[in-house]
């Protein structure tokens, strides 16, 4: 009997999926990152606070990057992610998913926290969330353009097999964007929440503020900081990838990075992760 003779599906038939997921940070006054609680009715991530994201959609590939994006050519944002082209794709997909899952829009346009424009925001997310619109087509509607350089990768995290839901996810961070407050969608996205860094991983140790382990080693990551322009600083240095290993991947499984406690003799095989915000104090 297999590891997974008890699922009703077969785990090497489940397709991994590209997906884009975004740290939002602000100083409130010190440094806070935004939470999003996924509903318990989803098969991914039930229950979890998370990070907003999804899925990269087809949609997110069509047209002309250049109608709706600035600073990086699509060129540049395929090298940075190591792929042929399409690489705006994850950026967009990254923008999507925060203004469809806690309304706010990632924007070079300012300020949006004008009444006019909050309703352009609010109308482009509902006729995104209903199919009745495409978030390229919509932005450029609304005349709204996303500085591609105001958001960053650093991470990419693939799920391991077994989960009935795999991706392939880069996480990206960005400041929060100004008068834009989060609005969950009640469906997919039942709560929000701003969060230090130290106290989520606090909450997650005490079983109160549950965590998938990727979203666990990034908040981790951002808690090495103390504002928002310190790790928006250190994203832009654009480190060479760790890679990740598991420390007690039956028990208390850690994820963790070179130079913490543990590395040279975990698990290399658990988790497929590569960090590009680390700490590089751990290693010198």
């Amino acid at each position: 009997m297999t590891a997974y003779a008890h699922l009703d599906y077969d785990p090497d038939d489940v397709a991994i999926r590209h997906a884009a997921t975004v740290m939002l940070v602000d100083d409130l006054p010190d440094l806070h990152v935004l939470m999003l609680k996924r509903t318990a009715k989803v098969v991914f991530a039930s229950a979890n606070w998370v990070f907003p994201g999804g899925r990269v959609d087809p949609d997110d590939h069509l047209g002309d990057f250049d109608r709706v994006t600035s600073g990086l050519t699509d060129a540049e944002a395929s090298e940075r992610l190591g792929v042929d082209s399409g690489g705006l794709a994850w950026w967009l997909a990254a923008c999507r998913e925060t203004l469809e899952e806690c309304g706010m829009l990632l924007a070079a346009n300012e300020p949006l926290d004008a009444d006019e424009t909050q309703r352009s925001v609010l109308a482009m997310r509902q006729r995104v969330q209903r199919d009745e619109g495409v978030f390229v087509d919509e932005l450029v509607r609304h005349g709204f353009l996303i500085d591609a350089t105001a958001i960053e990768e650093v991470a990419r995290f693939i799920t391991p097999l077994g989960p009935p839901r795999r991706f392939d996810a880069r996480f990206f961070v960005a400041r929060a964007p100004a008068g834009q407050t989060p609005q969950h969608d009640d469906s997919e996205i039942v709560d929000w929440e701003w969060v230090r860094p130290a106290d989520a991983l606090a909450r997650w140790r005490a079983g109160e503020f549950e965590m998938m382990s990727p979203t666990v080693r990034m908040v981790d990551c951002l808690s090495r900081y103390g504002s928002a322009d310190e790790v928006m600083d250190a994203a832009r240095l654009r480190s060479a990838y760790r890679r990740v290993r598991v420390i007690d991947p039956d028990g208390e499984y850690r994820v963790v990075l070179p130079g913490e406690a543990g590395y040279e003799h975990a698990d290399l095989e658990v988790e497929s992760g590569w960090v590009r915000l680390w700490d590089p104090a751990l290693t010198e």
